[in-house]
């Protein structure tokens, strides 16, 4: 449990069981914005065997907060293209575009919510809101990847998270 927040520890998508691989917070300074879990096919403990491991995969947010849907959607741009070099980031222009366009049109998101981002089986990005489907990008695993990179790569959202999402605080 981390911040009251409890993540299965397995979870069913696509028919494969995938692993809870660790947990964490993100937070900047005492604002805590929301708990998140990474679910792999198996558990590892480095950013690039997790970008290795093939789909499905999925990084579980659970809402501290409530936050309109265009911070949300300023916050994924900003770490996919911090995360991206010049031709991820020309290639994924079109895609994060529609990704974007999707978690806008939430609205806004609210304390206790669930999001689930998820590559499916054919590497898809997947946007579910308390397990309601609100879009999928078909982009190959590229987006996804970069996406994935957000949370664990070289240039994550907060550190301390992807230590807790690499299962590196158990």
């Amino acid at each position: 449990m981390v911040e009251g927040q409890r993540f299965a520890p397995r979870v069913t998508m696509a028919g494969r069981e995938l692993l809870l691989n660790g947990t964490g917070v993100r937070a900047a300074g005492w604002f805590k914005g929301y708990a998140a879990g990474l679910y792999l096919t198996e558990r590892v403990g480095g950013a690039e065997q997790a970008q290795a491991l093939p789909a499905p995969k999925r990084v579980q947010l659970r809402l501290l907060h409530d936050v309109p849907a265009g911070e949300l959607a300023k916050a994924v741009h900003k770490g996919i293209t911090r995360n991206s070099d010049d031709a991820e980031r020309l290639a994924l222009e079109l895609p994060l575009a529609r990704f974007e366009a999707q978690i806008n049109a939430v609205g806004k998101v609210r304390k206790g919510d669930v999001v689930d981002l998820d590559q499916d089986a054919d590497g898809a990005l997947r946007f579910s809101v308390n397990g309601t489907l609100r879009g999928s990008t078909p982009s190959g695993a590229a987006l996804y990847a970069a996406l994935l990179r957000s949370f664990v790569g070289a240039q994550p959202y907060d550190e301390r998270l992807k230590a807790g999402l690499l299962g590196r605080n158990r």
